[in-house]
């Protein structure tokens, strides 16, 4: 069974993270096929560690990367990529609280969209270790790579296959050298950050899902929370300048993104940052010249 790891390693009484139905993942494997687009989404994960997992449809459910420092727009970049479980197709939609037990913490809808290969057979990029393919998301777009690496250690190695991969991004126009982690730290489900998914002004959240109050558990959530809070920084807050797009189901992500692309045109990322920035930001001021003197006495 694809998600038999996946749910191995939870307990579906006590996370609300879905448990994956094994129709919808026949039915989802007929329709994507060679180069058809298909459903993707980046979840930023506030666990015992920060870190983002890179999710891609294929045969009906999400393959997954946890990427500890997130994906970069600098093709100099290369991002480490640990595979792990394949997750359901339902999970591209979660965002919320997993109070106790494996990946216990905060996850946020990051980033979603449709992927389309740039191969014909993914099945033999995978085994190779070399998948080319294009984003269509809110914030990641163009093509990208995730390429094996060689490196072996423990636990490293994943039904035969090394767990470690690299996320590259290749040089088009959406390349550029902004740290899009810390210029688009919101979600694209609710726009909210951490410390708003955790509380939201929603007494549900605590009463059905509340972490554990002691224990290990308890203090890794303590400090969880304490992250939280330290991540609302102004800047962040500052960021959501027009309202999150509203949450969309995982077969509508592909017609949401195709808008997305045809409204925004084709600009490097250092671009968009640059036109984001203050009027005459990091410019010396202007000097005075005889007719603004006269003006100014």
């Amino acid at each position: 069974m694809a998600l038999e790891r996946y749910k191995q390693k939870r307990n579906f009484r006590s996370t609300p993270e879905p448990a994956g139905d094994a129709r919808l993942v026949a039915e989802r494997a007929r329709t994507a096929s060679g180069r058809t687009p298909r459903f993707f989404c980046v979840q930023k994960h506030l666990a015992s560690h920060l870190h983002y997992d890179f999710r891609l449809e294929q045969e009906g459910v999400l393959l997954s990367w946890a990427v500890p420092k997130g994906p970069s727009l600098d093709p100099a970049t290369k991002r480490l990529a640990m595979h792990v479980e394949d997750h359901p197709i339902e999970y591209g939609e979660f965002e919320g609280i997993i109070p106790e037990g494996y990946g216990a913490g905060i996850v946020m809808l990051w980033d979603r969209g449709t992927w389309t290969p740039e191969v014909d057979d993914v099945a033999a990029a995978l085994k190779k270790g070399d998948l080319k393919f294009s984003l269509e998301g809110y914030k990641l777009k163009g093509s990208w790579a995730l390429v094996r690496t060689s490196g072996r250690w423990a636990g490293a190695r994943d039904q035969g296959n090394d767990r470690s991969w690299l996320l590259i991004k290749h040089r088009d126009g959406w390349a550029g050298e902004v740290d899009i982690a810390v210029f688009a730290p919101l979600s694209v489900k609710s726009g909210g950050d951490f410390a708003e998914i955790l509380a939201e002004g929603n007494p549900d959240v605590w009463r059905s899902n509340r972490p554990a109050k002691g224990g290990e558990t308890g203090a890794m959530f303590e400090r969880i929370i304490a992250r939280a809070l330290e991540m609302r920084s102004p800047g962040a807050v500052a960021t959501r300048t027009t309202p999150a797009p509203k949450p969309a189901t995982v077969p509508a992500a592909r017609t949401a993104a195709r808008k997305t692309a045809r409204k925004a045109p084709a600009k490097t990322a250092r671009t968009t940052a640059a036109k984001t920035a203050p009027t005459g930001a990091g410019k010396k001021p202007a000097r005075a010249t005889k007719t603004t003197r006269k003006t100014a006495r």
